[in-house]
């Protein structure tokens, strides 16, 4: 028997209205995320990905359908049983790593642990093997002003990965970094796809990441498609 997914979107739509206007954004979207994938999802901008990831991560509920998070029905809950079942199962990294300044890398990256009733000791020593693991065990006590624009998204990957989540959603984790450290933070997600076994779900504009991944989707007018990460990415990522 085949594992349940980790998320799924059962006739998913989102619709906003300004005044009498009213815009669907995303249609009828079906999607299922096995265990351990690793999938891009593409499409050009103002296409509805980051509102789709905002749906998978129960940061925003549907207009109609379901989001199911390990099999759980986002929207039957309670904002308080979301936002835990967000600590326990997903992690999260943004274009912008949304780091608290007053605090070391270290002490971010240890807070869901915290947050989740660890103590302090055992959550910071959690929180300095992933940040070793992602290349900043030099880097430990630097709070974020004092670290480069790819240091500080390695601390909010090691961040997402430090509850051992089931899926880790990225909005377009490139999309504010240079050439370089863009390249670095690309080589450290594709290092991921084989030392976790989290599922991955990246929404891109990057081609290096989307060929990357297991799996890549396409989002055009409201509809989520399967495309193929090598054959057609290049339309995919127009």
């Amino acid at each position: 028997m085949s594992e349940a997914p980790v998320l799924e979107c059962r006739g998913l739509c989102r619709t906003y209205r300004d005044g009498s206007l009213e815009v669907d954004v995303l249609k009828d979207v079906e999607f299922s995320l096995p265990p351990s994938a690793k999938v891009a999802i593409v499409g050009a901008s103002g296409s509805g990905k980051s509102t789709l990831l905002n749906l998978l991560g129960g940061l925003d509920l549907p207009s109609a359908g379901q989001v199911l998070m390990q099999g759980q029905d986002l929207a039957a809950i309670d904002e308080q049983q979301r936002c835990e079942l967000r600590n326990r199962q997903l992690g999260f990294v943004y274009q912008f790593h949304h780091l608290l300044p007053e605090f070391s890398a270290c002490e971010n990256v240890a807070m869901p642990l915290m947050i989740s009733g660890a103590g302090r000791r055992q959550a910071e020593a959690r929180a300095s093997e992933l940040l070793a693991e992602v290349g900043l065990s030099e880097r430990l006590s630097h709070r974020p002003g004092q670290l480069s624009g790819g240091e500080r998204q390695r601390v909010a990957i090691a961040r997402a990965l430090v509850m051992e989540p089931a899926c880790v959603l990225m909005d377009e984790p490139t999309g504010n970094l240079d050439p370089g450290a863009a390249a670095q933070v690309l080589g450290l997600i594709d290092r991921l796809k084989t030392a976790t076994t989290a599922s991955f779900v990246v929404v891109t504009h990057d081609a290096g990441i989307a060929a990357h991944m297991d799996r890549v989707y396409e989002l055009t007018r409201g509809h989520l498609e399967a495309r193929d990460p090598v054959s057609e990415q290049g339309s995919a990522l127009r």
